[in-house]
């Protein structure tokens, strides 16, 4: 039986977007000096926000507002005190969630559900989680002989983050850094710039002393200018490899501490004794959650040989009843892709795959004529010699290989240049745990996918990058010793 669902939007009238915004430095907004830029809703191309892009005299400027703020206020507070900030800013963010995921939705599209019930509890956990370190910080690494007398902040922080998710990966940044005593400027992705500007509003509701935390708009070149100023102690990079490597060549040499988050192809791994329906369920929530624009995606699905035509089956059967479409609609499963940059890319890798021999297939689905959008999508017969194997798509797009015994499976999920995530289905606690030490991976879930703790750390190997977010293991990167 099927159910036809009655459009459930949420209302956008909660969110009150300006016509433009210019850049939050010193605990004020002020006018940028470079071109001012539009930002979009991906869903629907309508124009929601002209923003301010900073040159390189704003970068400036809040660099040295950070600074100011570092020596003169915030690294002499003691723990207890900045704690009171950041559960401050906690519960400002509970109490706008609804707020929050709506404009999150409205400029990232992501669907309204996953906003609502995902990114934003998990933002405002995040600061409710290093408020609680922020006077304990003398226990946060005990294995490595720390104590409370020689571990210090590093100073100010030079932070960039990525458009897939905005308000989650600026809680990934900040929360550690305040709590460990830094300062900071953050540089939110051009194309989802609004909830780090309303974090900004949240900053002053929450009395965070000026310059503590400053947010600069624009595209590239503002984050290379950000990258590269001299007075940045530590910078911390989440999104591609390509963009990590560049990062990485513009500090060597220098004293900057360096954490990046970078790409991942990640396998998710189906075993013959596994629940196949709740397997199926962690394939769909492993590649298809925010469009498959997650950078431990499962994109590859390696099953074994003996359940993989009863997987596709069933995965196909799963795959026809999510709903694309309107990202505020309450049914929605799977929103608007982030730009029409990134779904060209989509576009490109997908026929590539089709063009080398994989079999394609995605189920009926009507897409909105305006907007940016593609349909969740799935290929067979892929081998580890094809492009789609192999590079990051990062978009809707499963790429299905199986295996015989657990060693080839072990072979072929490290059989990529990444290393940032896996997956592992299986009814036998020790195949799991023999498993996750034979793969190189910085997280691997056991029957499920995508959970996200903040008291987890999260981070990968090889060409995902290096360092750790997330945990006590968070604040080592926001320390010196």
């Amino acid at each position: 039986m099927t159910f036809d669902y009655a459009p459930a939007p949420e209302s956008r009238s909660i969110v009150d977007i300006k016509p433009s915004y210019g850049l939050f430095i010193d605990g004020d907004f002020v006018d940028g000096h470079g071109k001012s830029f539009k930002t979009i809703s991906p869903a629907t191309e309508e124009v929601l926000a002209e923003v301010a892009e900073a040159d390189e005299a704003d970068v400036d400027a809040a660099v040295k507002a950070a600074r100011r703020a570092y020596t003169k206020v915030w690294s002499k507070l003691p723990g207890r005190e900045r704690a009171k900030y950041l559960y401050r800013i906690a519960r400002i963010i509970q109490e706008r969630g609804r707020e929050l995921a709506v404009l999150e939705s409205l400029d990232n599209g992501k669907p309204i559900k996953e906003s609502r019930d995902v990114d934003i509890p998990i933002v405002a956990a995040h600061f409710f989680y290093y408020a609680g370190w922020a006077d304990k910080l003398e226990y946060a690494l005990p294995e490595r002989g720390h104590s409370g007398e020689n571990s210090r902040p590093i100073g100010v922080a030079g932070q960039v983050i990525p458009w897939n998710f905005p308000l989650l990966m600026l809680a990934w940044k900040i929360a550690p850094a305040l709590a460990c005593g830094n300062t900071v400027v953050l540089k939110p992705a051009e194309t989802t710039p609004l909830t780090a500007l309303l974090f900004a509003e949240i900053c002053q509701q929450a009395d965070l002393p000026p310059g503590v935390v400053n947010i600069i708009t624009g595209a590239g070149d503002t984050g290379r200018h950000l990258v590269s100023h001299p007075d940045i102690d530590k910078v911390a990079f989440t999104g591609s490899t390509e963009v990590g490597r560049a990062i990485a060549k513009a500090v060597a040499g220098t004293d900057k501490r360096v954490t990046l988050e970078l790409g991942g192809k990640a396998a998710n791994v189906v075993f013959d004794d596994a629940a196949l329906d709740q397997a199926v369920e962690g394939i769909v929530n492993g590649i298809f959650f925010n469009q498959g624009h997650v950078c431990c995606a499962g994109s590859r699905l390696l099953v074994q040989e003996s359940v993989a035509e009863e997987v596709l089956a069933k995965l196909k059967r799963r795959m026809s009843t999510l709903r694309v479409g309107d990202p505020l609609d309450k049914n929605t499963d799977i929103g608007a892709i982030n730009s029409a940059e990134q779904l060209a890319r989509i576009r490109e890798l997908s026929d590539i795959g089709e063009a080398e021999g994989a079999g394609r297939w995605s189920p009926e689905c009507e897409l909105p004529q305006n907007g940016f959008w593609f349909p969740p999508t799935v290929f067979t017969g892929v081998s580890q010699a094809h492009r789609i194997a192999r590079e990051e798509i990062f978009g809707p797009v499963l790429s299905v290989l199986t295996f015989r015994t657990p060693a080839e499976a072990v072979e072929k999920a490290n059989n990529t240049p990444y290393g940032l995530s896996a997956g592992v289905w299986t009814e036998k606690g020790s195949r799991i745990l023999w498993m996750a030490n034979q793969l190189r991976a910085g997280v691997v879930w056991a029957n499920t996918f995508n959970k996200f703790d903040p008291a987890s750390p999260f981070g990968g190997y090889k060409e995902s990058g290096y360092g750790r977010e997330g945990g006590r293991h968070g604040l080592e990167a926001y320390l010196e010793h």
